[in-house]
């Protein structure tokens, strides 16, 4: 039978200290080292609020952290010094854990809110991280870790050749979800600065920084699993049930996650063309490892799987070109000036300033489109560099212009009509027999 782990309780032992003139002479050894600490952060106040893109996620988790990390590096030489002094430094032992829960909170909540941006469901996530850690520093500092170590310790499981404790698992979940967030950290890093590269194509750096989140977070469970005891080999069958799984149930989330990185590399779609694929037209505003997004003119928003932008036929209007083409029909009566109508519809075309002027290949133009049953159908082509502006706007504004010169003119816009002709009745038919 195993024997019970003794109770080590930092409380009990301040609590018997506190009458004591060695309790006085530890709080003044810690005043020596937090007005040290306050010294250091004050020195190096100028440097880490220093405007710097690159090194600005680094120097604000020191300014989170500083205060509680120099504090107990200088406490460490600190206790040991008054340990030769004096006979007892349980406020000192009591206060080194007090920081290490204190910094782990700060570092932790400021890693997740540089990993996942400010967001209200994430508070949760923020109290639970700070409760788990006080809890442990509370059952750290009233002696009872040790016991519930061992409890957990002694609920184990045979596989194999290899021993699996409670313990263990909850240290290898804790160890793998710190270096996930610390993967995640720098592979943010890694984005902002592939992102600060303005001479390389988006597509590329965007393709860029998704390879180096997916490696970073491989070699994090990768590392990890080793580092807590965790023997990868025995990972293999399920590794194999795994790789099945993906060949048969997930093979459409492969599928689309692999489609993506293509998507990026090839530049066939990038982000802010306008495309239309599977009768959805928009913006292409993100292209994630599952799916990508659209965004109409509208405001709505489309999830197109990748795979869909890989096996069906895209229309990519600003592949090669961000101009498109704006199309206004106009209809006149046939006793128009159609010269005067053409001018005066280039006219409203060059009052626009989205129009492109400057493009011999792409000016205004003005076609006779069709003999219509009610007068002419005249066609006023324009093309525009900012389609993501919309369209409905410059069709408004030139149908306004087009219309105050039409009616300035005397050009009329025909409505539908119809010409009905009587037949004449025969006057040697008479209409009654008698």
């Amino acid at each position: 039978m195993a024997r019970p782990v003794p109770l080590d309780n930092l409380l009990t032992r301040l609590i018997a200290d506190s009458q004591d003139i060695v309790l006085l002479w530890q709080l003044g050894v810690l005043a020596v080292c937090a007005l040290a600490a306050w010294a250091v952060m004050r020195l190096a106040k100028p440097y880490l609020e220093k405007p710097d893109s690159l090194w600005s996620a680094g120097r604000a988790g020191i300014r989170r952290v500083g205060f509680p990390l120099v504090m107990l590096l200088v406490l460490l030489p600190g206790r040991e010094i008054a340990d030769l002094w004096l006979t007892s430094t349980h406020l000192l032992d009591l206060a080194m854990p007090l920081l290490l829960a204190l910094m782990a909170v700060r570092l932790v909540i400021y890693a997740l809110r540089y990993v996942f941006g400010p967001q209200e469901s994430l508070k949760l996530w923020e109290r639970t991280v700070a409760w788990l850690i006080w809890g442990a520093f509370a059952l750290h500092i009233t002696g009872l870790l040790p016991r519930i170590h061992a409890s957990m310790e002694a609920l184990s499981f045979q596989s194999g050749s290899h021993r699996f404790s409670l313990w263990l698992l909850v240290q290898a979940a804790v160890v793998i979800v710190v270096a996930i967030i610390v993967a995640l950290m720098l592979a943010r890093l890694v984005e902002r600065r592939l992102m600060g590269f303005e001479q390389m194509n988006l597509s590329l750096r965007m393709a860029l920084s998704k390879a180096a989140r997916t490696v970073l977070l491989i070699l994090a469970v990768l590392v990890t699993l080793p580092a807590v005891g965790i023997d990868i080999t025995v990972l293999s069958v399920f590794g194999g049930a795994l790789g099945v799984g993906i060949g048969f149930g997930l093979q459409k989330v492969a599928s689309n996650y692999i489609s993506g990185f293509i998507i990026l590399l090839d530049r066939s779609v990038r982000i802010g063309d306008l495309v239309t694929v599977d009768s959805k037209y928009g913006q292409v505003s993100q292209i994630n490892t599952r799916y990508t997004l659209l965004r109409s003119l509208d405001g709505t928003e489309s999830i197109v799987p990748n795979e869909t932008l890989i096996t069906q036929t895209v229309v990519n209007h600003s592949l090669s070109k961000p101009n498109v083409r704006v199309a206004l029909p106009i209809q006149v009566s046939y006793d128009t000036d159609l010269e005067q109508a053409e001018a005066l519809m280039l006219e409203a075309a060059h009052d626009q300033k989205r129009v492109v002027f400057d493009d011999p290949d792409n000016l205004p133009r003005v076609f006779l489109k069709e003999f219509a049953d009610n007068g002419i159908v005249l066609e006023l082509a324009v093309w525009i560099r900012d389609p993501s502006e919309g369209q409905n706007n410059l069709r408004s504004d030139v149908n306004w212009a087009i219309w105050r010169r039409f009616k300035a003119a005397g050009i009329d816009i025909p409505f539908p009509q119809r010409v009905v002709h009587l037949a004449k009745t025969d006057a040697n038919v008479t209409t009654n027999n008698h």
